[in-house]
């Protein structure tokens, strides 16, 4: 199959793996890095599941010459990872850490040196504990400023020779694990009027932040990057429709339409109504150059009464599952890029995040992980159909460079391309990551 998905993809279409800081990096209380909300998380017993934290993760911050040698071998075209703000900002605002600097400018520099183009991430669900203690984090209108200063801090440094810059991964999923139903950091239970103030706040926050990227980044593409669902109700009667567009309205319509009409749904708002006053979001309308997409299921939805007011129960349907219990559909990123294409026409697309965690199979030279791979080449092949049906996506990054610390799953799920043995620090690529080698070879030799 490496063949025919060479002569599907462009040459120009970029394959890359991603990262976050605190997934990988380690080193928390190394050369004055601030202490960020989830290093308290992680701390706060049961919160992860097997009771790990990233103290260490994949200690990056230390071997990152090693995971770029890792990424040329793999023939990767860029790296979307994300920057600590409490690594640079250790208080949140205010005085700046030198030392977090040099750590990413010379990240960057040793990518771009081995060819391989940086997409930086801002904000990766790390926020500093002090942002939190102070004012609340992301419930805090507060938090606007703070970002936007941050934002001028990294771009100011890094704007020379960064062209690739996302301001948010994921406002859905850190607003509403974090500040909504309380599973991920902060860890707060505040329901759907918590999960919609810090969404707001962050939207506003993203808005407020693409002038300042343009004003020191310099002929750079600017964009955010959401956790879209191809949505599908259980069956075909007006409860379960319903609730499936409900879903989506809170998953989906909620975050794009305020990015590319500066105004949320009416039917979410009609919902919310009662538990939240409408805000003006017509700042978080800002230009994007382009939309990242991270797609791992579908959602199939029937009328329940899960995640108040949505009123919504989530159904697994028969087939293949990836050890987080999620469905393998790759279809469902063909739908769903076609979609956002025909409804909000955005100017360029990314598949930003897209992988699965199975149960790996560790030889002595290699793990052999053909689900993965399969999943994969699936995904491959529904990017390469999307391109054909005239979506303009640019390139697809595969969840994640190497087994990492998985946020409130702790390290038994590794979606890695890369085995990660984190007790000894070993690093061995998987058959996954040997098949996109191959693939970026057959596709630099395709005239």
């Amino acid at each position: 199959m490496v063949g025919e998905l060479r002569s599907r993809l462009p040459q120009d279409f970029i394959i890359g793996s991603a990262t976050a800081a605190y997934q990988i990096e380690g080193a928390v209380a190394k050369d004055g890095r601030g202490p960020s909300i989830w290093d308290v998380f992680c701390h706060t017993p049961g919160a992860i599941k097997d009771g790990s934290t990233g103290d260490v993760a994949c200690d990056h911050y230390h071997r990152w010459r090693d995971d770029v040698a890792l990424m040329a071998e793999l023939g990767l075209d860029a790296y979307r990872f994300s920057l600590s703000w409490s690594r640079i900002h250790p208080d949140g605002r205010g005085a700046v850490n030198p030392k977090g600097l040099d750590f990413y400018s010379r990240l960057i520099d040793g990518l771009l040196d081995a060819g391989i183009t940086p997409f930086v991430t801002l904000y990766h669900w790390d926020l500093p504990k002090t942002l939190q203690d102070d004012g609340g984090g992301w419930l805090d209108p507060g938090i606007i400023d703070a970002f936007t200063h941050y934002t001028e801090t990294v771009c100011k440094h890094f704007g020379d020779r960064v062209k690739h810059w996302t301001t948010l991964n994921e406002p859905w999923t850190f607003c509403w694990w974090g500040y909504g139903l309380g599973e991920d950091a902060p860890g707060l239970s505040l329901g759907a009027k918590g999960a919609l103030l810090a969404s707001h706040h962050a939207l506003l926050a993203h808005g407020a932040a693409l002038p300042i990227i343009r004003a020191h980044a310099k002929d750079a593409e600017v964009g955010i990057v959401l956790d879209l669902n191809c949505v599908e109700p259980l069956r075909d009667d007006p409860n379960d429709r319903a609730a499936a567009r409900r879903f989506d309205g809170a998953q989906n319509r909620w975050y794009l339409d305020a990015l590319f009409h500066g105004r949320y749904p009416d039917d979410m708002c009609e919902l919310f109504g009662k538990i939240f006053d409408q805000h003006d979001i017509t700042g978080a309308k800002q230009p994007l150059d382009f939309l990242g997409v991270n797609y791992y299921r579908r959602s199939v939805i029937a009328a329940g009464d899960d995640m108040a007011p949505l009123a919504v129960r989530r159904i697994d349907p028969p087939g293949r599952y990836t050890e987080m219990g999620w469905e393998v559909w790759p279809e469902g990123l063909f739908d769903l890029l076609t979609w956002i294409d025909r409804t909000y026409r955005p100017p360029c697309l990314y598949v930003t995040e897209n992988g699965a965690a199975f149960a790996d199979e560790p030889c002595r030279d290699r793990t052999e992980d053909q689900e993965r791979l399969r999943y994969i080449e699936a995904h491959l092949e529904q990017c390469a159909r999307a391109l054909a049906a005239g979506v303009p996506l640019a390139g697809y990054f595969v969840w994640t460079l190497m087994d990492n610390f998985e946020w409130a799953e702790g390290y038994r799920p590794r979606f890695g391309i890369v085995h990660m043995e984190v007790e000894r620090q070993i690093r061995r690529i998987k058959a996954s990551g040997h098949w996109l080698a191959a693939l970026q070879r057959a596709r630099r030799r395709c005239p």
